[in-house]
């Protein structure tokens, strides 16, 4: 019965994430007398990755009761773009018999090959006053962005979110999974520089080819006129240098006793 009915709440929970994506932070209380109350980020305390009393360095066990879901809101495909920030809405259930209050969410990129091979440390997301009472559930948002410099290409993403339960330190993993990561569209890559100058640069090549060629051609095609004479062809050239010479006396006569 308890299997079915977290089951429901798996499936429940990530159909209200992907619904409703412009939702910061819901607080059901679903077993209270007090009915159902919505808070905004403000109300819980985003403080950022400055706070001095975490320092994301421990590791804790996951406590009894509690369970974890995630979503990326408007990004089914979850593509990452590097060097712009990513959203990822982390959702919580207390089954517990305490109050637990979230202290952090960080997360970690790795390479699929081996886990152990660390990428980047993503930063750490602190919370204020993110406290989910027992038999109730929230949605925590954690915006993250990977590094520029990142190659594009498949990742495994590993996110954790600690919280404490009657001041006892826990920790839970809401996602080890794969992520691909693109790249920025915003300006045009230094790869992409390359191949336009390089394209440009042989375009050129060709057309100076080509007029090189036609003009070699063209210089074929150019000789001196021939002029006929007779039965014969004489170059004009030839004609003008010999002309009031015996040798053009001797053709003109030779050409009217024909006649």
């Amino acid at each position: 019965m308890a299997s079915s009915f977290n089951t429901f709440f798996i499936f429940s929970l990530a159909f209200f994430l992907i619904a409703s994506p412009f939702i910061q932070v819901a607080r059901c209380q679903s077993d209270s007398d007090e009915g159902t109350t919505t808070e905004d980020a403000s109300d819980i305390g985003i403080v950022g990755d400055d706070v001095q009393d975490f320092d994301g360095t421990g590791t804790f066990s996951s406590a009894p009761g509690i369970d974890t879901i995630s979503v990326f809101p408007k990004n089914i495909a979850k593509l990452v773009k590097a060097g712009e920030e990513t959203e990822l809405l982390v959702g919580v259930k207390n089954d517990g018999e305490s109050s637990l209050n979230v202290v952090a969410i960080k997360a970690s990129i790795h390479l699929p090959v081996d886990h152990r091979l660390l990428v980047q440390n993503l930063t750490a997301q602190v919370f204020n006053n993110g406290s989910v009472p027992a038999s109730a559930q929230a949605t925590f948002p954690y915006i993250f962005a990977v590094s520029k410099f990142l190659q594009p290409g498949s990742f495994d993403l590993v996110g954790t979110i600690i919280y404490e339960i009657d001041e006892h330190p826990y920790q839970s993993t809401f996602f080890n999974g794969t992520v691909e990561v693109v790249e920025s569209v915003g300006f045009l890559s230094i790869e992409s520089v390359f191949l336009v100058t390089l394209g440009i640069a042989l375009l050129v090549l060709l057309g100076l080819w080509i007029h090189g060629q036609v003009q070699n051609l063209s210089k074929k095609t150019k000789r001196a006129p021939k002029v006929e004479v007779g039965t014969r062809s004489t170059d004009a050239s030839t004609d003008e240098w010999l002309q009031g010479t015996a040798y053009t006396q001797s053709l003109s006569s030779k050409s009217k006793k024909k006649k």
